[in-house]
């Protein structure tokens, strides 16, 4: 159902209504002031507050992480030393660039 139609037919249904006495006077008028007078959220504040939330939940998680790498115990024998393996897959096209321009 449209909108517009819908507020039409809620509008004709209220105005065939007759008039509540018990209703103060200008009573729609201090409402809808109301309603306007309320304050437009900050949305600087909004997402601020959203950052800090996240900040926080992202220190929380890498204290876990810290903790959890310190407190867990490893063994040297069954890691192999990846700065070597590093440096050497770095150096293998360095080293076959100086190859290739000695051949002949």
């Amino acid at each position: 159902m449209n909108l517009g139609e819908l507020q039409k037919k809620l509008t004709a249904a209220a105005r065939l209504q007759a008039p509540d006495e018990r209703v103060p006077y200008a009573f729609e008028k201090r409402i809808t002031a109301v309603i306007a007078a309320r304050a437009m959220p900050d949305f600087w504040t909004v997402w601020s507050r959203g950052l800090w939330r996240a900040a926080v939940s992202c220190v929380i998680v890498a204290v876990v992480c810290g903790a959890i790498s310190l407190l867990v115990p490893s063994s040297s024998e069954n890691n192999p030393d990846l700065s070597q393996d590093f440096e050497n897959t770095l150096l293998a096209s360095a080293d076959q660039g100086d190859n290739s321009s000695t051949m002949p």
